[in-house]
């Protein structure tokens, strides 16, 4: 009886170390891929929006699961959201690795809109130049990136509030107006900002973010570990480029609010 409990108990331990063995390993989860959009998740029936889309230096396929709701069109090295009809989209970004992130973003009617007035009083608006914001915004990352920092996503309250600096044409800090416009957007913390005016508007990313590296002060609010969210402005008037960058640290305080 004895010789046969151990048979059995032989057999039975081979069995549990065959299955053991024979068990795949558990899949490595696959990291997704950042993916917001400018405007936020609710776009109106016309508007276009920028999709932000991260990490940098990464070539992206994007769809959309209801083009006849949400476009997508890609624009120079721009992916962009293009609001067609009322309903709700999921776009989806990958590489060629097989990585993706997606975002929903829902369609609702259009509403008249009514312009910002710049302190010139020429009508401009919330959405001016979006491309070369994109492309600020993908430089500034891979900056941050190479920097040892984490690169940010897009706040739509600190996109709105540097825009309307940057549409006032300022060509030092004003920093009651600059506080005062992240209020009036909607963000509820402090921030650490940026500008910049050059003459030209060719290469205008590239050579705000470039002014901005080759000034220790604002090479080191650019690559602040502290902040966890990006926003930023450009107006171009009569040749000249005026810049805003703005970059959210939570819970520290807007003084001027």
């Amino acid at each position: 009886m004895t010789s046969m409990k151990k048979r059995i108990a032989a057999t039975l331990t081979a069995t549990i170390l065959a299955t053991t063995l024979a068990a795949p390993a558990a899949a490595t989860e696959i990291p997704a891929i950042r993916i917001s959009s400018y405007k936020g998740s609710i776009l109106e029936v016309g508007e276009r929006s920028g999709l932000i889309i991260g990490p940098s230096d990464t070539d992206y396929s994007v769809t959309s699961s209801a083009p006849d709701t949400v476009a997508v069109e890609q624009v120079l090295t721009f992916w962009v959201a293009v609001a067609k009809a009322e309903g709700s989209a999921e776009i989806t970004a990958s590489n060629s690795v097989g990585e993706s992130g997606a975002v929903t973003l829902t369609v609702g009617p259009a509403t008249p809109a009514t312009p910002e007035a710049s302190a010139g009083g020429n009508s401009v608006s919330l959405t001016d130049n979006l491309e070369i914001r994109q492309e600020m915004i993908r430089l500034i990352n891979q900056t941050r990136k190479a920097n040892g920092v984490s690169e940010l996503p897009v706040n739509e309250a600190l996109m709105n509030a540097a825009q309307v600096c940057s549409n006032q044409r300022y060509t030092w800090h004003h920093a009651p107006e600059e506080s005062k416009a992240a209020t009036d957007a909607g963000y509820p913390y402090g921030f650490g900002d940026n500008l910049t005016v050059f003459t030209g508007t060719a290469d205008a990313a590239q050579r705000a973010v470039d002014n901005w590296t080759n000034s220790p002060g604002h090479f080191e609010t650019m690559i602040d570990p502290r902040c966890d969210c990006i926003g930023v402005g450009v107006t171009q008037y009569n040749g000249i480029t005026y810049c805003y960058l703005f970059l959210g640290i939570p819970n520290s305080v807007n003084f001027y609010a």
